[in-house]
């Protein structure tokens, strides 16, 4: 039986601004309050996911979440119309109306922790979408993120899933922007790496001190046992306080894993050779390639700068990986000349492509960040929503839809615009039609 690992990337908002409101995001806070592109932005997305689909690859989509979130600017005190609710977050409480404005769902490797049949018990895809605790904007996301995916995955034979886990520090979940999975083939069962960023309950580890741990150990494990992964199949490492302190706020923006290849900074994990061995000891005789990338290659700095990390590691059909990276990458000297000598050595990775996705770039986040992997099996893949998968008719629909709903300015001030919410619903609403999600979205239900 044929397993492949589809990429599902998120939509880019219409409401997509720069609010630089994510505390330890380099990249977000030194771009808040620049305008943004909303229509720019999607379509940077879009033509991303045509490349790939271009390349072979099983390319789905996400939708995006309804924003403004009125209905939280309700909950908290602000009365009156649509537009009068607006009105006085925006006079009153500005950061909230930030934060309920946010387009942050884009960044789907945030969406949901995927565990594929082959490590579970019950062998089925499980799915537990992240609770995002640690900041609010996001915080608002998991219910309809988990409708969305029901919607996308509602196979009840191939699908299992989950409720996000408690919001609370103490359970803080990013998804899978602090997971990854090694295996040797799709379909084989693999070694699942959680990355967390602190523990809990026991203080006494180390910590970072300077920007926020979002991640627990906590949370790592609680999602494996609802994934009733096995003891072989789940690794949990954590990650280096110091580089979370230098702005690196997820794993991925230090580390990305594909197939047997692990893609990492020599700074990226808290005890690294411990990390490695476990893998090793779990993953079992099968090869393993360990791509190490010194601090004298690449500082951490430039990693965060470029996001070279932040990149994909896909698997062609041809066999050979390749990465897909921001233009970013392109157009530094020293990690430019760092890739173009990888692809070189005896590794699986031999090709780079690079990507011009400076929208999501300007706020935080890189190709990694835009997508949500799922491996799958040919009847899984045959359950899956066939609407939310990318081809040439609907490249060509969603950047139509994109041209007729989306501005091509947004910025602070725009967020307060009754019209704004209104073309963001339209936009919305004829979503869930193209994709035939059903009424996901709050105004719809």
């Amino acid at each position: 039986m044929k397993h492949l690992e589809a990429n599902f990337d998120g939509l880019v908002g219409p409401t997509h601004n720069y609010a630089g409101l994510s505390v330890g995001n380099v990249a977000s806070l030194s771009n808040a309050s620049a305008k943004s592109n909303p229509r720019a932005a999607v379509k940077q997305g879009l033509a991303k996911m045509k490349a790939l689909h271009d390349m072979g690859m099983t390319q789905g989509i996400l939708a995006p979440q309804e924003r403004p979130d009125i209905y939280t600017l309700r909950r908290l005190g602000f009365t009156g119309t649509d537009a009068e609710v607006l009105a006085k977050a925006a006079k009153q409480a500005p950061a909230i109306l930030s934060a309920c404005c946010s387009a942050s769902s884009m960044w789907t490797a945030n969406a949901a922790t995927v565990s594929p049949s082959a490590d579970t018990a019950n062998q089925k895809v499980h799915f537990t979408p992240a609770n995002l605790a640690n900041k609010f904007h996001r915080s608002l996301e998991p219910e309809t993120t988990g409708r969305i995916l029901k919607s996308v995955f509602a196979s009840d034979k191939h699908f299992k899933h989950h409720q996000h886990l408690p919001d609370n520090d103490a359970f803080g979940d990013e998804g899978a922007a602090n997971h990854t999975r090694l295996c040797s083939d799709y379909g084989t069962a693999g070694v699942e790496l959680f990355v967390y960023g602190k523990h809990a309950f026991d203080r006494s580890q180390p910590a970072p001190t300077k920007f926020p741990a979002r991640h627990t150990l906590e949370a790592c494990q609680a999602v494996a046992r609802l994934h009733e992964l096995g003891e072989n199949n789940a690794v949990y490492i954590q990650q280096n306080p110091d580089v979370i302190d230098q702005g690196v706020f997820h794993n991925d923006v230090i580390a990305v894993g594909n197939g047997n290849v692990l893609f990492y900074h020599q700074d990226a994990f808290a005890d690294t050779e411990a990390a490695l061995s476990e893998i090793r000891t779990k993953f079992g005789d099968n090869e393993l390639h360990f791509i190490e990338v010194k601090r004298n290659e690449v500082s951490v700095q430039d990693a965060i700068k470029t996001y070279l990390f932040n990149t994909q590691v896909i698997t062609k059909p041809s066999g050979e990986m390749a990465i897909i990276a921001p233009s970013e990458c392109q157009e530094h000297e020293g990690v430019y000349a760092y890739l173009n000598e990888l692809v070189t050595r005896n590794t699986p990775v031999k090709q780079v492509h690079y990507f011009d996705v400076k929208q999501s770039m300007q706020n935080g986040g890189g190709p990694a960040c835009l997508r949500l992997r799922v491996a799958l099996s040919e009847q899984e893949l045959a359950a899956v929503n066939q609407s939310c998968l990318i081809d040439d008719a609907l490249f060509q629909t969603l950047n139509n839809w994109a041209d007729k709903y989306y501005r091509d300015e947004v910025s602070f001030a725009d967020l307060a615009d009754p019209s704004l919410l209104l073309e963001s619903r339209e936009a919305l609403d004829a979503l869930t039609q193209h994709l035939q999600l059903g009424s996901v979205y709050q105004f719809q239900r």
